[in-house]
């Protein structure tokens, strides 16, 4: 008989349990979805050259508030210490910033674009940290590629970009990413 009652008990307990465990699996699909949908807008607001719509996918719209950090592959400093020797790996350079990227993209008369594969987004629905391969395309020709990773706030206001890290490989670089 107490087998029986234990029975019961736990099949009473994981049958309650359930409907909280599917409501966090469609929280966290819900906002992985949200997440894919900031990074698709990103990569849509520089093919448009809108830079409105690309401003308001970031936590700030001052550079000195969003993380901007890119590092240059071996071969890729290699080349570039022939005419700056003093060149570092990750120098922090102030112009170097999200805005910077959208005004040269709508300065440039030929498209520019970024394409993305292999998109892992990681979240506890208030943070989350987003990770990918990239392109960088210039009137359709490929400039530069490497991972770029990006953390982002939940804000009342949705999804935002508080940080960017990226690699930069070049036509320099070892391997054809």
């Amino acid at each position: 008989m107490r087998s029986v009652k234990g029975f019961l008990i736990a099949a009473c307990l994981s049958c309650s349990a359930c409907p909280a465990a599917e409501m966090a699996q469609a929280t966290h699909a819900s906002d992985v979805a949200a997440i894919e949908r900031v990074v698709e807008a990103f990569r849509t607001s520089l093919i448009q050259k809108d830079k409105p719509a690309y401003m308001s996918l970031f936590f700030s719209d001052k550079p000195e508030d969003i993380g901007w950090q890119f590092v240059s592959e071996d071969r890729r400093l290699v080349h570039i210490r022939q005419t700056k020797p003093d060149a570092i790996k990750a120098r922090q350079i102030p112009s170097n910033n999200f805005i910077a990227l959208i005004d040269g993209a709508v300065a440039a008369k030929e498209p520019r674009e970024e394409t993305f594969s292999n998109i892992t987004v990681d979240t506890d629905g208030e943070i989350a940290s987003v990770a990918f391969d990239y392109t960088f395309l210039a009137n359709g020709q490929k400039t530069n590629w490497g991972k770029e990773m990006w953390q982002l706030v939940r804000t009342e206001k949705g999804w935002k970009i508080f940080s960017v890290v990226y690699t930069i490989r070049d036509k320099w670089s070892e391997g054809e990413g």
